[in-house]
């Protein structure tokens, strides 16, 4: 792979491979993808793009813009170029295909969304969308939406196979598929499902490889362990201890005092 992974190279293999791209909150993880081989990453647009570009710079970043934050075609475009600018390589967005053209047009890259989009999952209810021919040829239109507003990139979350196979053979966007099989261009996790850090749902599509939430619980239990330790230690007299304590010289503190009572 090439220092950097831009663009033109994941649009140039696509169908010829499949890139392993993960959702991540933190440059802990981001870095954690780098040493795995994982070079395609999304994360959200705030405090943690910059670090997180910082510790995977040969990565290709996909970063959110937050659903509702722009009104407008020309606010789209502003806000799109900023998240460029602190280091992100693309701009997802699940804005309408107008916002999305307007962004392509001055050249940014776009990742849209399709089939169970949560930002718009009021309309859906958060289920497997495609599973009817109408409803399948309904996300088809979308894509072709997306396509001809000029998205580089499509995400394709919990569609039936079948579907992300035609989309992907059908479109010249890179596919980023969640929860479709491996039909798509990319396989595309969240880090927190993969690290199982949450006690919240798991998503049928995800696999956990680690219980870091188990490990963070024990590391809460000897959090309080130690603050009550250190509250009972004051209480009973054990801390603070004199060698945790600075003294002066008697002959200063005499020479202090008598000085001090001149202010």
């Amino acid at each position: 792979m090439p220092s950097k992974l831009s663009l033109h190279a994941l649009l140039s293999r696509k169908g010829q491979q499949t890139w392993l791209q993960m959702h991540v909150d933190s440059a802990a993880e981001a870095a954690a993808c780098a040493e795995a081989g994982i070079h395609v990453l999304s994360c959200e647009p705030d405090h943690t793009l910059g670090p997180i570009r910082a510790a995977a710079p040969g990565a290709f970043i996909s970063a959110g813009m937050p659903h509702g934050s722009v009104a407008s075609a020309d606010e789209a475009v502003r806000a799109g170029f900023r998240i460029l600018e602190r280091g992100a390589d693309a701009v997802y967005c699940s804005h309408s295909p107008r916002f999305i053209e307007a962004m392509a047009r001055e050249g940014i890259p776009v990742t849209g969304h399709v089939g169970l989009v949560p930002n718009l999952a009021a309309w859906t209810g958060f289920r497997a969308i495609g599973k009817t021919a109408d409803e399948a040829l309904s996300v088809l239109r979308k894509v072709k939406d997306l396509e001809n507003a000029g998205a580089a990139c499509v995400e394709v979350e919990v569609v039936p196979v079948e579907l992300a196979d035609h989309i992907t053979r059908s479109t010249s966007m890179v596919t980023m598929g969640m929860g479709c099989g491996d039909a798509c261009d990319t396989q595309y996790l969240f880090s927190c499902d993969v690290l199982g850090s949450h006690t919240g749902h798991y998503p049928r599509h995800a696999k956990r490889y680690a219980d870091l939430a188990a490990r963070e619980a024990e590391t809460q239990a000897l959090r309080v362990a130690a603050f009550r330790a250190f509250a009972s230690d004051v209480e009973t007299g054990g801390y603070p201890q004199p060698g945790h304590a600075v003294r002066m010289d008697p002959a200063a503190f005499d020479a202090f005092k008598t000085r001090a009572q001149a202010l």
